[in-house]
Formats: C-alpha cells, sequence, structure tokens
C-alpha cells in the first residue's frame, strides 16, 4: 500500500486487511446506525441526568405542588416517565443492534459487538449453529444468538455468503438453486 504525505511516497506494508481484528476475526458486517443509536442513547442519559439535578431546584424555586399530595404524585409521575422510562425504552430496542459483526473462518464462531446500558461495547461471541431464526418475524429481531436478540441488516453485509452463512441459509436443508437446475435436468432425463 502506497499513500503519498505532504509529497512523498510512504510505504506501508501490512499483512491482515484493516478489516481484520486480531482477536475476534474478519469483519463481515458494519452496522451504519452505530452513531445514530449511540447518539440518541447519550442524549436521553444526558436529558435525564440534567432532570434529575434540576428537578430539587425547579420544585424549590417554583413551589409546584406544595398545596396537593396528588398533585405532587402526578407531577413526580410525569416527570419519572420522562426521566426514567424513556431511557430504559430506547435501550430496550436498541440492545441487540449489531454495531459490528466479525468472523473467524478457522473456529466458525461470530463475534457481536453491541452497545450496553452504560454506553459501552459489549462482545457476544457464538457458533453458527447457536443462531435461531424467529418463526415469526419480530420487530427489532432478525435472529437469536443463544437467547440474545440481535438485529442486522442483511444488505450491509458487502458479502452476501457471510449472511447466507451467519443465516445458515448454505447449508443443505434449504431450497438452493442448484437443487433445482438437478431436479430439472432428472426430468427431462
Amino acid at each position: 500500500q502506497i499513500t503519498s504525505f505532504q509529497g512523498v511516497a510512504v510505504r506501508s506494508l501490512s499483512t491482515s486487511s484493516p478489516h481484520d481484528h486480531p482477536e475476534h476475526g474478519r469483519l463481515v458486517y458494519k452496522g451504519n446506525l452505530a452513531k445514530a443509536v449511540l447518539g440518541v442513547k447519550f442524549f436521553s442519559y444526558s436529558t435525564s441526568i440534567f432532570n434529575l439535578f434540576m428537578m430539587p431546584y425547579i420544585m424549590l424555586k417554583s413551589g409546584i405542588g406544595m398545596e396537593s399530595l396528588l398533585f405532587q404524585a402526578a407531577f413526580y409521575g410525569l416527570i419519572g416517565i420522562f426521566t426514567f422510562v424513556t431511557p430504559i425504552t430506547l435501550h430496550i430496542l436498541t440492545k441487540g443492534y449489531v454495531i459490528r459483526l466479525y468472523y473467524k473462518d478457522e473456529v466458525d464462531t461470530y463475534t457481536a459487538i453491541t452497545y450496553n446500558a452504560i454506553l459501552a461495547e459489549k462482545v457476544t461471541v457464538f457458533h453458527q449453529k447457536d443462531v435461531k431464526i424467529p418463526d415469526i418475524t419480530k420487530m427489532f429481531t432478525t435472529f437469536y444468538a443463544k437467547t440474545k436478540s440481535m438485529l442486522v441488516n442483511p444488505t450491509l453485509f458487502p458479502n452476501p455468503q457471510d449472511y447466507n452463512h451467519l443465516m445458515g441459509y448454505d447449508k443443505s436443508s434449504f431450497f438452493r438453486l442448484e437443487d433445482l437446475e438437478e431436479v430439472k435436468e432428472a426430468d427431462e432425463r
């Protein structure tokens, strides 16, 4: 690989692809919404923290709800919904979104990188035999890796064979075009 750096040719020798990870294997999928998911979750968490710190100040300065216990309960309940329920709901909806998926050919394992509740990357390692496709199409779930739901976009796999292998579509139990051609040839004979 040769690149130019301010008019000087610089040569870089590398034995691995830039999409390889020494521990996880070859990068087969990269989610295009990873930054958006991280941004939305971060914004939701930061506004919730801001609410927690500002509510005592607002309550003391405005005197809202000091008259009625029912009004206080309703007000705190409404604030609680926006402060706690929204981030929890966002986490539940996006916890299975795969931001990167690696594959190790030698051991036939996948490594899925997702975000956990504290916005750190979470690593899930599974074999292809652990992949289960839901009987009914579910929102926010493409497949289950062991018992964890995962969401990927099939069109974002640079190599469609990687998606087919992940989902088990390359196995003989599934319908293949080659099988149709063999049956057609047998019928012609």
